[in-house]
């Protein structure tokens, strides 16, 4: 791939960025910073603003003409938000409405029980409402990256979940999120869609940008910006995208 020719550098937040629910690591924080410099950034997740705020932005000490240049798309991209010089500013954002995400969050704890999968213990909340999106944390939202990676190696519980789930919301999108997670959306609505936005925000053509992600695979909630057509990094972790970045920005210059 000619990463020259590439005006946006487009990325997953958790396990690609930084480790699950955590903060930016301050030397991904200075990779993130020099690539700035040199191009646009965008970072789409299915996590809140308040996800970003906290792992991404609380760690990036940025100049206004770098923060500018950075582009945000929380819940796989039905928020977008742009920097105006002095504050983080939605451009749009499109949700459920109150009746759609209060039967979600009753029929998730419902099915989840009767499954066997509602933890009792949770290290937080199992069900959270981000307002485009209803997802369910098996292990709750602050579980430790060893125990998410450890409670579903063969995908089998999640996919249990959704086969009992959708059904049940025949008119909206239910999907396996992250490595303990479901995600409920309004149909059509993944990383594909948010990345699809994008472009109608910037004006920019989809041979234009490039997206890293560690969730490529066929089951990974990464695989519809694959799937969309989009050139696409697979990495391992944010160490592994720093190693990249580190080489790419060699490139570059």
């Amino acid at each position: 791939m000619d990463f020259k020719k590439k005006q946006m550098f487009v990325f997953d937040l958790d396990d690609t960025l930084a480790p699950s629910k955590s903060p930016l690591d301050p030397a991904m924080a200075d990779t993130l910073r020099r690539l700035l410099e040199v191009r646009q950034v965008a970072v789409i997740s299915g996590g809140t603003y308040d996800q970003f705020s906290s792992q991404l932005l609380s760690n990036l000490s940025l100049e206004v003409d770098l923060l500018t240049k950075l582009h945000l798309l929380p819940t796989c991209g039905t928020g977008y938000l742009l920097f105006d010089e002095e504050n983080w500013q939605y451009q749009y954002r499109r949700g459920l409405s109150e009746e759609e995400r209060e039967k979600v969050k009753a029929i998730l704890t419902d099915e989840a029980k009767k499954l066997g999968l509602w933890e009792e213990n949770p290290w937080g909340e199992i069900i959270e409402d981000r307002f485009s999106q209803i997802t369910f944390s098996a292990l709750g939202q602050e579980a430790p990256l060893e125990a998410k990676r450890a409670w579903d190696t063969d995908g089998k519980k999640k996919e249990a979940l959704v086969k009992a789930v959708a059904p049940l919301l025949p008119d909206l999108e239910v999907r396996g999120g992250g490595s303990t997670s479901v995600d409920v959306t309004k149909k059509g609505i993944d990383k594909a869609y948010g990345m699809e936005e994008l472009l109608k925000e910037t004006g920019l053509k989809k041979e234009d940008v490039v997206f890293f992600g560690d969730r490529l695979d066929v089951l990974g909630n990464d695989y519809p910006v694959k799937k969309a057509g989009f050139d696409t990094v697979s990495i391992d972790d944010w160490e592994d995208t720093r190693r990249k970045l580190e080489k790419i920005l060699a490139s570059l210059s």
